[in-house]
């Protein structure tokens, strides 16, 4: 399997989780607002400190954003382009995203696919102090109550993380099992999904949110990324049980690279490794 090497050394423990309970709920981001006050109040009204949320068509603007890029100091295996603010307005195509803390204030990591105002199809990391909504949009939320995702520094890749931990629950009406999970690098996106719902007895689950990066890609449609840096979105994702009955991750993710590739579709089994960091939620079916 494809890897890459990381400033740092792996940490034991390659699945960073947290238990708690959740619920998936929609609702729509107001325009006039930064992207990051229009999202902690959606989930605000439902409840709920944090969560993920994923969407399809939506307006943006004034936009800024980075995309993946190889690191010019070698202190990071990768590293994030110069700042794009496109002018007008920019049309999301697709988005993932997750609501936490940074420094102790909301924050968010939401990568996406769009295009801007000049007719460019570009995607990668949008920021969240610089992102305003320009029309309402609606969005597919699940928040969590008992975990929140929350930036740390992390040795192993040398960048400051979003990562799950433990925290006070909040009182909002929840409906299922869920786990808050971030991946770590150099380990297949939909083997250790699998892996963690064998140990611990999970028929079926739904993945919410999915932001991260793998290292280039490989599709079931037969496409191939080569570049090795990616900024991806889970599209849609379930964990069921295959043909023989064997426990499957089904992932349909887009992303781009650092080239400025743009790709969608399913990923391989076994042949896509995490580059940086995955988080996601899974709620529990059965």
């Amino acid at each position: 399997m494809r890897s890459i090497k990381q400033p740092g050394s792996p940490v034991a423990e390659r699945i960073q989780w947290v238990e708690a309970r959740g619920r998936a709920f929609a609702f729509t981001l107001q325009a006039g607002l930064p992207l990051l006050d229009a999202a902690r109040r959606g989930f605000a009204a439902e409840g709920f400190a944090g969560g993920v949320l994923n969407f399809g068509a939506g307006a943006l603007g004034p936009f800024a954003y980075v995309m993946p890029a190889l690191s010019k100091t070698g202190e990071n295996a990768a590293f994030y382009s110069d700042t794009f603010r496109p002018e007008g307005v920019t049309r999301v195509r697709l988005g993932s995203m997750t609501l936490g803390t940074r420094d102790g204030a909301p924050f968010f990591h939401c990568h996406g696919l769009w295009t801007e105002a000049d007719g460019k199809a570009s995607g990668g990391h949008m920021l969240p102090d610089e992102t305003m909504v320009a029309e309402p949009f609606e969005v597919e939320a699940f928040g969590l109550d008992g975990a929140m995702f929350t930036a740390q520094p992390d040795p192993e890749t040398n960048f400051k993380l979003f990562g799950p931990v433990a925290a006070a629950s909040t009182g909002a009406r929840t409906t299922r099992r869920a786990f808050a999970l971030r991946l770590r690098p150099n380990q297949d996106f939909a083997g250790c999904l699998e892996a963690f719902c064998r140990a611990r007895g999970i028929a079926r689950a739904k993945l919410h949110g999915g932001v991260g990066s793998t290292i280039g890609a490989r599709f079931t449609h037969g496409g191939i990324t080569e570049p090795f840096a990616t900024e991806l979105a889970i599209t849609s994702g379930a964990i069921e049980p295959g043909p023989s009955e064997a426990l499957e991750a089904v992932l349909d993710v887009a992303l781009i690279d650092y080239t400025g590739g743009v790709a969608e579709g399913r990923l391989v089994r076994g042949d896509n490794p995490v580059l940086m960091t995955m988080e996601l939620v899974l709620e529990v079916l059965e």
